[in-house]
This record gives C-alpha cells, sequence and structure tokens, in this order.
C-alpha cells in the first residue's frame, strides 16, 4: 500500500498532460503547412488544417455528440473546453432540459426524486452527503440553464440581432450580405451572437472563414471580425463603435472603438480563416489567420458583456462560422492546456504546511485517509494503512511516528456495523441490511422514513433483477416469454388490490413454460415473492400521497410493462450502481444519530475546494481553468 496515495496524483496529472500537448509550440506560417482535413466545401475554398486538428476529438459518437461535435438535439461541445467545469455543468443542465421535455408528457415520468433521477429521492433529508452522494445530486439536480445564471455558449448568428441587409443561413452559421454597397466611409452591416462568450470557459474562441470577400472593393475585404457589447450599433463594422472591438481584412489593422486602428496584423481575404479569441482571466483578446497566433490585439477588457460579431461592406460578403461544432484550425487546445498547466503548478508551489500544523503536507494528506477510511467503516483498511504509515516513517527516520500516533484507529463497533450494513446494500441484500440497522440502531429508519422507502424499492428493484435474470437463462434454452402478461401484471400490481399469488401458484394466464427446465420452479417461486411483495409495498404507502412517493412506485412497478427491463427506458433503474446512494444515505443517517459527522473530513475539504474554485471562475479568474474533479483526483 502507498502510505501517500494522494501527492503523485497531481504530478501524474500534469505528466500526462507534458506527454499529450506540445507546450513550446511557436505560432508561426509552419502551422499552416501540414496535411489534413480540409475545410468543407461549402465554406468556398478550401483552406488546409493544421495537423493539430486531427487532436480535436467531439464525442466519438457517445452521449450527446455525433463524431462532428454536434448532436441531433444541437448540443455540441468544443473540443478545448470538453473537460472544463463549465462545459460539464452546461452539459448537465442540458440533458436535465432534454429529460424534462422527453418526460412531460409520459404517463410515468420521473419527478424530481424518483428512483431514475435522483441519487436522495422522495424529498430526501440533506446531511452534508459524502462526496459520492453529492456526486449524485451534482449529476442528477443541476438547476437549468436559466435557473442557474450559466450562460450559454454562443451557438449562432441572431436573426434578431443583425442588420436587415445581412442575410443569415445554415442554421444560424452563415452570413451573407445581401443589401445595397455602403457608399459612405464608415457604413456597413453586422451581426452577433445569440449569447456572449461565457467567462466561465476562462478562454473563449470562434473561427470565421471567408468564403466571398464581395464584388468590389480593394486588396484584402472590408470585413471585420471580432466581438462587441450588446448596445454597440450593428450598421458600422465592429470596431468602429464603442463596447466593440473587431480585426478588419482590408488593411489588416485591430480596432477598439475608434476609427483610426493600430497596425496588427496581416489582411485577409476569400479563403482565410479568421480567429478570435478572448483571455478572461488576463482580460485580453487575440486573432488568428489560418492558424497563426497574431499576438495579443486588446488588453483591459473589463465589466462588459462580449458577443462574436463580425461585420461587412459589401455586397456578396460571405462569412461561414465555427463556433465549436467543428475543428479549429488553430490549436486552442494547446492554448488552453498550457493555462491549465501554469494555474496547477502554481496550486502544486503552494505550502499547506500551515494548515494544520504541525503536519507536513504528506502527514495531513495520511491523516485525512486514514480519518476516511475509518469513518467509512473500513476499520480493518484503515488499521493496515496507519501500520503501513508507521512502517514507513521508521525506515525513513521521518521522525513522524510521534505524530501518526496522533490518530490511531481503535477497534469501533460501530464502524463495523456500518461497514457490514453497507456491504449488504451493495451485494442487493436489502433484508440484511434493514435487519441489521434495526438491530443495532433501531431509531435510525423511524426517524428517517424516506430512507426506509427506498430501502424497500431497492429490494423489489432487487427482486426483478433475479426474475429477469432467471428468466433470461430459460428464453436462452428456447422458452418464450409473453410481454403481454408482463403488462397484465404491472396492471394488477398498481391498480388493483386482488390476491395475485393465487394466481401465479394456480399458473391462470401464464407464460406455459416446460416444466422440466432446471429453472422453472426457482423462477416461479421467486416471481410469486416479488409479486407478493409489490402488493406489500403499495399497500404500506397506499396512504402517502406525496407526488414523490407516487412517481417512485409507478416507476419500479413499470419493470413489469416490459419482457426485458434489461433492454428498456427503465433499465437505468436496475443498474447496480443505484445501489450506492441508498447505502451512502443510511450510513449518513447513521452517522448523525451517533452524533458524529456525516461525511468524512476529506470529504468537506473537497465540497469546499469545489465551492472556492466555482466561485473564482464566474468572472473567468484562475478557477475557470480548474476541474477539481479531473485534474486532482483522477
Amino acid at each position: 500500500m502507498n502510505a501517500n496515495p494522494l501527492s503523485p496524483l497531481y504530478a501524474q496529472n500534469h505528466q500526462a498532460e507534458h506527454s499529450s500537448h506540445t507546450y513550446n509550440r511557436t505560432f508561426d506560417s509552419s502551422t499552416r503547412d501540414h496535411e489534413g482535413a480540409t475545410i468543407p466545401g461549402s465554406w468556398g475554398k478550401g483552406v488546409g488544417m493544421a495537423a493539430h486538428s486531427s487532436q480535436y476529438a467531439y464525442g466519438g459518437g457517445h452521449g450527446l455528440l455525433s463524431g462532428n461535435g454536434t448532436s441531433t438535439n444541437g448540443f455540441f461541445r468544443p473540443s478545448y473546453l470538453r473537460d472544463s467545469k463549465y462545459m460539464e455543468r452546461l452539459e448537465v443542465a442540458h440533458k436535465a432540459k432534454v429529460a424534462a421535455q422527453r418526460e412531460a408528457p409520459s404517463a410515468h415520468s420521473s419527478a424530481p426524486g424518483s428512483l431514475s433521477t435522483s441519487s436522495s429521492s422522495v424529498s430526501l433529508h440533506r446531511m452534508a452527503p459524502s462526496h459520492r452522494g453529492m456526486t449524485y445530486e451534482i449529476v442528477e439536480h443541476q438547476p437549468l440553464v436559466d435557473d442557474d445564471g450559466l450562460t450559454p455558449l454562443p451557438s449562432k448568428w441572431a436573426e434578431a440581432d443583425k442588420y436587415g441587409g445581412l442575410e443569415i443561413a445554415a442554421d444560424g452559421l452563415e452570413v451573407r450580405y445581401t443589401g445595397l454597397s455602403k457608399t459612405h466611409e464608415h457604413e456597413a452591416a453586422a451581426t452577433r451572437a445569440d449569447h456572449p462568450m461565457p467567462p466561465q470557459c476562462g478562454i473563449y474562441y470562434y473561427e470565421v472563414t471567408i468564403i466571398a470577400k464581395g464584388k468590389e472593393g480593394m486588396v484584402g475585404s472590408m470585413i471585420g471580425v471580432g466581438f462587441s457589447g450588446p448596445k454597440a450599433s450593428l450598421e458600422r463594422l465592429p470596431g468602429w463603435e464603442p463596447d466593440s472591438w473587431a480585426y478588419h481584412g482590408d488593411d489588416g489593422k485591430s480596432f477598439g472603438g475608434e476609427s483610426t486602428g493600430n497596425t496588427y496584423g496581416p489582411t485577409f481575404t476569400t479563403g482565410d480563416v479568421v480567429g478570435c479569441g478572448v483571455n478572461f482571466m488576463t482580460e485580453t483578446a487575440f486573432f488568428t489567420k489560418n492558424g497563426v497566433f497574431q499576438e495579443t490585439a486588446f488588453r483591459q477588457l473589463k465589466d462588459v458583456k462580449l458577443y462574436p460579431s463580425v461585420g461587412m461592406k459589401r455586397p456578396g460578403a460571405h462569412l461561414s462560422v465555427n463556433f465549436g461544432h467543428r475543428p479549429f484550425v488553430f490549436d486552442i487546445d494547446g492554448m488552453m492546456a498550457r493555462e491549465k498547466l501554469s494555474i496547477g503548478e502554481e496550486v502544486s508551489s503552494v505550502d499547506v504546511a500551515k494548515l494544520h500544523p504541525p503536519l507536513s503536507e504528506t502527514a495531513l494528506i495520511q491523516e485525512l485517509v486514514a480519518q476516511f477510511l475509518a469513518h467509512d467503516g473500513y476499520v480493518e483498511t484503515a488499521k493496515a494503512f496507519t501500520e503501513e504509515v508507521r512502517s514507513e516513517a521508521n525506515a525513513l527516520k521521518t521522525g513522524q511516528d510521534t505524530l501518526i500516533d496522533s490518530f490511531d484507529v481503535r477497534e469501533d463497533l460501530d464502524a463495523v456495523n456500518r461497514q457490514g450494513i453497507r456491504a449488504a446494500i451493495l451485494d442487493g441484500d436489502v433484508d440484511k441490511a434493514l435487519k441489521h440497522t434495526n438491530a443495532y440502531y433501531p431509531h435510525v429508519l423511524q426517524n428517517n422514513p424516506h430512507i426506509y422507502f427506498r430501502l424497500r424499492c431497492r429490494k423489489f428493484i432487487e427482486m426483478i433483477r433475479q426474475c429477469t435474470e432467471l428468466l433470461a437463462g430459460s428464453t436462452a434454452k428456447g422458452n418464450k416469454s409473453t410481454n403481454a402478461n408482463y403488462m397484465e401484471m404491472y396492471d394488477d400490481v398498481f391498480e388493483h388490490d386482488m390476491e395475485l399469488v393465487d394466481r401465479v401458484n394456480n399458473g391462470d394466464d401464464w407464460d406455459k413454460m416446460e416444466t422440466e427446465e432446471p429453472d422453472h420452479s426457482r423462477y416461479q417461486s421467486l416471481l410469486s415473492e416479488t409479486l407478493h411483495y409489490g402488493q406489500e409495498l403499495r399497500i404500506e404507502f397506499k396512504e402517502d400521497r406525496s407526488r414523490e412517493v407516487k412517481d417512485t412506485l409507478a416507476e419500479i412497478f413499470s419493470l413489469f410493462a416490459y419482457e426485458d427491463p434489461r433492454k428498456s427506458t427503465t433499465a437505468p433503474l436496475m443498474d447496480q450502481t443505484g445501489r450506492v446512494p441508498v447505502a451512502e444515505e443510511l450510513n449518513s443517517a447513521i452517522l448523525v444519530s451517533l452524533g458524529k459527522s456525516s461525511s468524512a473530513a476529506i470529504e468537506r475539504l473537497y465540497q469546499q475546494a469545489e465551492v472556492l474554485v466555482s466561485d473564482i471562475s464566474e468572472d473567468g479568474g484562475a478557477g475557470a481553468f480548474i476541474n477539481v474533479r479531473n485534474d486532482f483526483l483522477r
């Protein structure tokens, strides 16, 4: 056993980052010279993609995303944000919104607290759950975007926020100037995206491809790419108006709310790809051309909502935007990785010796681990870990052995009991867990009826699991199963008070299974017990009119409605991971009844770190580049 199991995690994480990214990349023209995928033909002139563009992963066909970074429901995940806390929150909110929309018309919808959507269910008492319980809460109960105040990603040009002479097409990703030519020097047509750049990204980046520069004009193009505030005029190029900033193609100048501009970069025209990025931590903005970094353009960007914005002056000008729906030409992934590495190194360099003197960082981590093991009932593991720490300290002669004595792990009968109860639930033996809980802690379930309800429901699910496995074994041998009979069973259990067990024992309306099959008797017996238990469960909670109880019962009883629940929409109910939140919540309730904290010290530290990082990420601070769980705990 490693006596210091947590301290190497950060180093391993950064070793992985060093191996997966090139941090000394120079932003010069060589980034254009590699072979790679070309920009789709609909963009106009093809432009070579840099070799690093192949690094961009867009879901790999899993989850919400298809291979190109988009999905059938419009959600997309820019590659440079895929591991960020912001993207994690945004995706959770999106999934919750989609699930709510799908389930709203359903007769058996899952209300907040039902077993398929909640780890705590039935308005459970919140008891500062452990990191596992908290994870369930975050994943399943994240508020929707609007309620959470989480700014969505820009996803298209806004029809309601454009100059009248512009035509938006291709699902909002292309814009063409169809109006008359602007003869006055500073007249133009502009548009903004549907959402501002979210500071919680840390760095926000998008790219524009010049499909056509327009019918007339000089060398280059009368096109501006940049960003603006919500009140900036759309009748001039971005950069010419207050609260607008842009890089212009005709002269290569950068404009920040002025008409003169500053020398900045090369001109751009048809076929070029121009990128625009804002680093909210440094309050700076930069641009790229065909994958080449063009240095910092603007500084001191503060206290304004910045919308991606483009403008054009010539009829026929035609632009296509990439907000992250597909790979970028510029290696924005590498830039983000370097920022994360820099912040991670700064975090790693902090001296934590003063957090809990006289313990050193290593000794503090060891104490936290030992306390966690003892707190969660892993007494033998805690003892072994403590002995390993002592042996290592003695071997290295660090003098730490005197400190190790301060967390000597004693035989804790309550810890042993809690460990046994937890193990029973994780093994699917709810009866054993109920028996031991009532024997050792008789008032816990009385004082927490919601936990008792969840345990009872979990037992029903476990019985269905066993029935399904036995039935699958029988059908594999050639027997037929009837979905119609399952539906009838569901109706009887949930809607009627008749005695079901007699029907099962008499074989009325049941599948004519071959009695010589060895699993037949066992299956029939277990099915009879399951139906009887389901009837008891329905009667026991019949007087409880709460929506949570009603919907949860409807949900678990609906398992009868499928020939094979494992292949149905209710399959997540039967997943063994559903045992974990039940075990965690019961363990927390027992600890509270004993006058102890419901969570270990290391879990509280983790929760506090998440809150602090979230607070300093809201305005694009260093926290926007940190995902505590992904960056430090994996």
